[in-house]
């Protein structure tokens, strides 16, 4: 469906806003990949499918390789759940047959079955800081979380663990609900060098796909975060 055609009024507002006002805010600016990477990332996080197909291939264009790209779904699975990632899996795998990208992509796994574990609990040091090594003893959820969200998913190539960080910032912030997890994760960002002026430019650009509640919901995070 062309919207342009239908919807010229709204398309002409939707372009001006995201496509102009958005990305030229003085201040608010990010380097094109990184910019498709949050977005990408916001867009998984809201279930946003069908803007998602619209995007990936001007992301694909514009740094975000299809290893990046394929890994952002990847890490979904922790925090959106294997239910609302596979449709982005479905869609991703789509796009890049269209467009010659031979699949699967080469192998981006760190881990074994044996040391994920250990291998998530340096994961999660890293970002957060020693203090968390003994968590993953207090019960099974903090064991996966461990093993299956860091040791599967954190230590793998593709991206950096910065950046990985980020897009977990961005799923959290998109999906809404999540704020204690957000707080956290803008702290483990802060962490990780991704600091309260850089994580409000992240909200800016994904406002335009997530809306303005979570988007303020957002601000207000990082705000907690950065005085705690």
């Amino acid at each position: 469906m062309d919207l342009q055609k239908t919807d010229p009024e709204f398309t002409e507002r939707f372009k001006y806003f995201a496509f102009g006002e958005v990305i030229n805010e003085e201040s608010q600016q990010l380097e094109p990949s990184v910019r498709y990477l949050v977005i990408l990332a916001a867009l998984i996080g809201c279930g946003g499918l069908e803007a998602y197909k619209k995007i990936l291939p001007s992301a694909l264009d514009n740094g975000i390789t299809p290893i990046a790209a394929k890994e952002i779904v990847y890490q979904a699975t922790d925090y959106l759940g294997y239910g609302r990632m596979l449709p982005f899996l479905k869609a991703i795998n789509e796009i890049l047959i269209e467009r010659g990208v031979k699949l699967p992509l080469d192998s981006q796994s760190t881990t074994t079955l044996d040391n994920r574990l250990e291998k998530g609990i340096e994961a999660q040091a890293k970002i957060f800081g020693d203090h968390i090594k003994e968590a993953w003893k207090t019960d099974h959820i903090n064991r996966w979380l461990a093993s299956n969200c860091f040791g599967d998913y954190y230590t793998r190539n593709g991206l950096t663990l910065a950046e990985r960080e980020l897009i977990t910032f961005c799923f959290l912030m998109a999906q809404g609900g999540c704020e204690s997890q957000l707080i956290a994760h803008t702290k483990g960002n802060i962490n990780m060098g991704n600091d309260k002026d850089f994580l409000i430019k992240v909200v800016s650009q994904c406002l335009p796909y997530i809306g303005y509640p979570r988007s303020l919901n957002a601000i207000t995070c990082i705000g907690r975060a950065a005085e705690g």
